[in-house]
């Protein structure tokens, strides 16, 4: 086989491979919309308004955020199928293993009366580390 195309042929390869991936300006511009979203994350949390809707729009808008951040920064948008469907297996996997330990959890009891977990909160770690996600405006 000759050198020369074999050569020839490996850059070929790699010019068409990265002629798919997004150049730095994309980058740029996908990071520019996550602080956005950002931005409405922490601007939603003092909404007072919106307190009824506070949990599932924060999750609406991380599902987005992790969309973005796989798609685009872990390259998944761009690859081979073979590693998107083993990231969505793990990811689906993830998302069962989470759902029967909350099953488990909730149909044994839950958390001990009061939401105190283990002697952290015996010491007072546990209060003090709770006033610091104290919301200003909910009493």
């Amino acid at each position: 086989m000759d050198p020369a195309a074999t050569s020839q042929g490996v850059q070929i390869r790699e010019q068409a491979e990265l002629g798919h991936h997004p150049g730095p300006r994309q980058y740029v511009n996908v990071a520019i919309i996550l602080a956005v979203i950002t931005a409405v994350e922490v601007a939603i949390f003092y909404v007072e308004a919106l307190s009824s809707v506070l949990v599932p729009a924060l999750i609406a808008l991380s599902v987005i955020k992790f969309a973005l951040v796989v798609l685009w920064f872990m390259h998944l948008k761009f690859d081979s199928a073979l590693f998107r469907r083993l990231f969505i297996t793990g990811v689906i996997l993830a998302l069962f293993v989470f759902g029967v330990v909350l099953v488990i959890f909730f149909t044994r009891g839950g958390a001990s009366p009061g939401g105190d977990v283990g002697t952290t909160a015996q010491a007072g770690v546990g209060s003090a580390a709770s006033s610091l996600w104290h919301h200003p405006s909910r009493g």
